[in-house]
């Protein structure tokens, strides 16, 4: 009897992982695309139940360093041509640019300014970066598994982060983000993200929908990609500052 409970003992110690290890298998299960293009729906639904929908263009591209991605917003009138660069590094803050057709200038997000809502959306300049599990630190008590879920909590290095931190529920079997909630500067619950309809390319895993919640405000914002394509051949030349003006 023994031995069998030392076994179940050194089995289930193989088996386990600490929060950052979830974290590192979950950016993992997400990375290696090269590169995508998509469509994507932006829906505004305000605390009455009011909505208003964009529609935009994005790619993204993988880098060493640093991935970068571009959106432009096709729908409605009064923002389209609005563009967004990002360009997100591991060891820094990102850079981020936003140009405005209305002024025919680009104006760029200070690094302190990125808690900011992106377009009135629930959506915080911050949340368009891509996630690194270097831009967040984690307990090293292992992930315990409840219901086929891991429950991981991170916490923002940047000082400038809008979050104190952020409880992430990942699937087991997947490693897939399943939900997030994000905690504000005053330790209260701000938001809450629904991660749906994934959509597989091979073994890399895209996202399909995002509904973020704000329960302090009521709104919320859904996003929505469509037309996903992945390793075009797109270029880093691809996201210069320059195309922001075209």
């Amino acid at each position: 009897m023994k031995y069998f409970l030392i076994l179940a003992l050194i089995l289930s110690n193989l088996a386990a992982f600490t929060d950052f290890e979830v974290a590192k298998k979950s950016e993992d299960v997400m990375s290696g695309f090269e590169d995508s293009t998509s469509t994507m729906e932006m829906t505004l639904i305000n605390a009455a139940g009011q909505k208003k929908v964009r529609t935009m263009k994005m790619k993204v591209i993988e880098g060493k360093h640093e991935d970068k991605s571009l959106m432009e917003f096709l729908t409605p009138a009064d923002v389209k041509g609005t563009k967004f660069l990002s360009y997100e590094h591991v060891q820094k803050d990102d850079d981020q640019w936003l140009y405005l057709p209305a002024l025919k200038r680009v104006k760029r997000i200070a690094s302190k300014n990125k808690s900011g809502a992106f377009m009135g959306s629930e959506f915080s300049y911050e949340d368009l970066s891509a996630f690194n599990v270097k831009k967040y630190s984690y307990s090293q008590n292992n992930a315990e598994p409840h219901n086929g879920i891991y429950t991981i909590v991170s916490k923002p290095v940047s000082k400038y982060s809008g979050y104190t931190k952020l409880i992430s529920f990942i699937d087991t079997k997947t490693f897939l983000v399943l939900k997030i909630e994000y905690y504000d500067r005053k330790k209260e619950l701000l938001k809450v993200a629904e991660f749906t309809n994934y959509k597989k390319f091979g073994s890399i895993h895209r996202i399909g929908e995002i509904h973020m919640k704000n329960v302090q405000n009521d709104k919320t914002t859904i996003l929505v990609w469509s037309n996903q394509k992945v390793k075009t051949g797109l270029k880093a030349k691809d996201f210069h500052k320059r195309y922001l003006k075209k």
